[in-house]
């Protein structure tokens, strides 16, 4: 497993009225987040790289203006298509 080591100042923290963990937990989901948005990973594999289980990922997608879902509008439209009995 490869790993990225992000240098910054301790002030940083203090700036943002957080402990290291904290901030460094919030980065690794901005991180997801961002390449989650960007299509680059999963909704699994952005929730592995943040730490948390894919259903907590989903659930905060919306506090980071990051859509779980991202249909073009054939999709959406085959998603509500009523059903042929």
């Amino acid at each position: 497993m490869k790993a990225i080591q992000i240098e910054y100042p301790e002030s940083w923290t203090a700036a943002a009225g957080s402990s290291s963990e904290r901030f460094e937990s919030d980065a690794r989901l901005a991180l997801a987040m961002k390449l989650f948005e960007m299509g680059r990973l999963t909704s699994g594999q952005a929730s592995q790289l943040a730490g948390v289980s894919r259903t907590a990922f989903l659930l905060a997608c919306p506090q980071w203006n990051v859509p779980a879902v991202n249909w073009d509008a054939e999709e959406l439209a085959a998603e509500f298509q009523p059903i042929s009995m």
